[in-house]
């Protein structure tokens, strides 16, 4: 703590992020709703975006980075609630693109309802983190002793992919859970399994087996709340429109 009578407690930082794509950099923010507040390619790269009340600046990048590595930088981003900025997010990439960009960069990590954060990672490999101001201190990573069976992997596999972005190892679990508790599981559990491997498989760009899954998906007999459960456990529940069963 300072004790200088002139420092005043309303500083204001802005990360400054590197760009190994001007064109895409520009292109993706845009279209997310973000105004350009400066654009500069000569004599150096720098860009400037901003979106409510929070900047992100862009400057040159490495000559050896390597964006697919995803390694490039990041920053957080703290606000009161998640779940409106991944809705304007993803809309804006619906009316864009035509679809909410999953995997690949760039792209928008799932969200979970009640979840406490979710990654944008940019076309250059930043992951760009929105967090929860009162996210709890001690979080649960996974491993419940409280948990048994499927709904113990269930579980591993949600804190593989919301908090360790480990997609592979979340789609490597589910189908290792699968087969070995899916049959004493409840029907919910199975369908909440099948519907995080169908909506894990088109994310890492494997979909042979989604028709697979989704017929047990669609053979299990789900009451009407869940099957809104199972809806809501996915990103983009329209992955899940050919394969939900009606309700019974």
């Amino acid at each position: 703590m300072t004790t200088d009578e002139h420092v005043r407690p309303n500083e204001t930082t802005v990360p400054l992020l590197p760009c190994a794509a001007v064109e895409e950099t520009l292109a993706f923010w845009r279209a997310l709703g973000f105004a350009v507040t400066w654009e500069q390619r000569k004599p150096y790269v720098y860009l400037a975006f901003r979106w409510s009340g929070f900047e992100l600046h862009y400057g040159p990048a490495p000559r050896d980075l390597d964006p697919t590595a995803e390694s490039s930088g990041g920053c957080l981003v703290m606000v009161d609630a998640v779940a409106p900025y991944h809705a304007a997010f993803t809309e804006a990439m619906r009316r864009t693109y035509g679809k909410v960009l999953a995997r690949g960069l760039p792209r928008i990590t799932r969200y979970r309802p009640g979840a406490s954060r979710f990654s944008v990672v940019d076309p250059s490999g930043n992951t760009i983190i929105f967090i929860r101001r009162d996210e709890p201190e001690e979080l649960e990573y996974g491993g419940s002793t409280q948990l048994q069976g499927l709904a113990r992997v269930l579980d591993n596999a949600r804190i593989l992919r919301e908090f360790k972005t480990d997609d592979r190892a979340a789609f490597r679990a589910l189908n290792s859970g699968l087969r070995r508790h899916g049959d004493a599981a409840p029907p919910v559990e199975q369908a909440l399994a099948l519907a995080a491997l169908i909506e894990l498989s088109i994310a890492l760009d494997e979909p042979e087996r989604v028709p697979e899954w989704g017929g047990r998906l669609q053979a299990l007999p789900l009451t009407a709340p869940e099957r809104d459960q199972v809806r809501q456990a996915v990103g983009d529940p329209s992955l899940l429109g050919p394969w939900l069963p009606a309700p019974t």
